[in-house]
């Protein structure tokens, strides 16, 4: 078998070819993007548009192509381009720049920074898709992750390497338990993709959730909704090629995607303005395929060496669980964590939902016990959450069910038991013996 270093070198050795100056011509814009003639790139070859009025160039990226017509779509707003504008291809991969100089840093999908503190001394380049990771040398989920919130620790416990979904509806407090999580959460290197999201969420996020200390350790990566939808794809691609690189120096990274969806979204314009068939509300295959292949990247490394726990937002648009987004991403994780609106409505934040979430790999992390606990924990908060309309109009008779006579007297400690602040974190030992104290009280 190839040494991992060996394939690396020979990786950045190919990528390091030397640019390309073939030149064509622009012979038609249509919608987002930009068709090409007299020029041949692959797909993801980086290409520069000569702007006609200024003479300056503008990036675009080959999305496609159809007999010797080139489909291109360019980074930014592509005003001052005409017909017959000159095309060169000055890469035939999508790669980026790479180094521990990036902790600290704030940069684009591209890897330019955005923070005004100077460039970035890189220090190697790699393909934005990575290297993937045969599935026999991965090592096994082993190591309890402790996040520091009550409900997930003590009902939802995560391991290194897990990849997990935070999943609801809009307004509901996705960010908010993100955040929670990132400053919560014991890593060696945080990288943060913010995808998509609003402009303002950045530097909030970055003061307010990271902090300077915080800040130290990690790494964002920032491509919000008004950039290009090559862009954001970028950007998603770059924040899991960085949490790689680290990880495979043999530390333990905490990747955090917000949002997966915005991911799709931008798949989803790209494919559907090369003419690709939507399906599902709009989704063209692509965008199938993209997900899988995104949240594969992620987890525990060779031989069990360093890993990336994987955290990605999920918006259920319009708070349909059976969104094709949401069911992909459920169908791919290693679990996920439904957040409910009727819980955020009622004031009870972390708004998670116990009957809708899962950890695929708890059972193998926590003692027979505690897994107990857990399950019976889980069992009583369900039972009550299915004959509340009963309860509530007092159609329920005391004594005719004894684990729902528990559930109903117990209730009050369930609540304060998933119940937390934002600026509050309880340890997993904590967590796990609350839970036990709280489920060995007898009828």
């Amino acid at each position: 078998m190839t040494d991992f270093a060996t394939q690396v070198d020979n990786h950045i050795a190919h990528l390091r070819a030397p640019e390309l100056s073939a030149s064509g011509k622009l012979v038609r814009v249509v919608g987002l993007t930009l068709e090409a003639k007299g020029i041949i790139a692959p797909l993801g070859a980086h290409c520069q548009v000569e702007n006609i009025d200024t003479g300056a160039f503008i990036d675009a990226e080959v999305v496609g192509f159809h007999n010797e017509l080139l489909y291109l779509m360019p980074f930014t707003e592509p005003s001052g381009i005409g017909p017959g504008a000159r095309i060169w291809v000055r890469s035939n991969h999508s790669k980026a720049s790479l180094g521990n100089a990036m902790l600290g840093r704030v940069v684009d999908g591209l890897g330019q920074p955005l923070d005004d503190k100077g460039p970035i001394a890189y220090t190697d380049q790699l393909g934005l898709e990575g290297l993937p990771i045969n599935p026999m040398e991965r090592g096994p989920i082993k190591q309890v992750l402790d996040t520091g919130i009550k409900a997930i620790n003590s009902c939802l416990t995560l391991g290194q390497g897990q990849r997990i979904g935070l999943m609801a509806g809009s307004g509901v407090g996705k960010s908010v338990l993100l955040g929670m999580l990132t400053r919560n959460t014991k890593a060696d290197v945080v990288v943060i993709g913010l995808i998509g999201e609003r402009g303002r969420e950045v530097q909030e996020f970055i003061q307010q959730t990271l902090g300077e200390e915080g800040l130290a350790k990690s790494v964002v990566v920032a491509a919000p909704a008004n950039v290009s939808p090559v862009l954001r794809l970028k950007a998603t691609n770059l924040s899991h090629l960085i949490a790689e690189y680290f990880r495979d120096q043999g530390k333990n990274v905490l990747l955090l995607c917000d949002s997966l969806t915005r991911a799709a979204h931008a798949q989803r314009e790209i494919g559907l303005a090369i003419g690709e068939p939507p399906t599902a509300k709009g989704y063209p295959p692509s965008v199938f395929a993209l997900l899988p292949r995104l949240i594969e990247r992620a987890g525990v490394g060779r031989k069990g060496v360093g890993s990336i726990t994987a955290i990605y937002t999920v918006l259920a648009e319009g708070d349909d669980r059976a969104d094709p987004i949401v069911d992909i991403a459920r169908a791919s994780l290693d679990g996920q964590v439904m957040l409910s609106r009727e819980l955020a409505d009622a004031a009870h934040y972390p708004a998670i939902d116990l009957s809708g979430s899962i950890s695929r790999v708890m059972n193998s992390l926590l003692s027979p016990e505690q897994l107990k606990s857990a399950n019976l924990f889980r069992r009583l908060w369900t039972l009550y959450q299915q004959n509340q309309d009963l309860i509530q109009v007092g159609a329920y008779e005391t004594g005719a069910n004894q684990d729902l006579d528990k559930a109903i007297r117990l209730r009050p400690q369930m609540e304060s038991l998933l119940q937390q602040s934002s600026d509050e974190s309880v340890s997993i030992d904590n967590c796990h013996a609350m839970m036990q104290q709280l489920t060995a009280v007898q009828s």
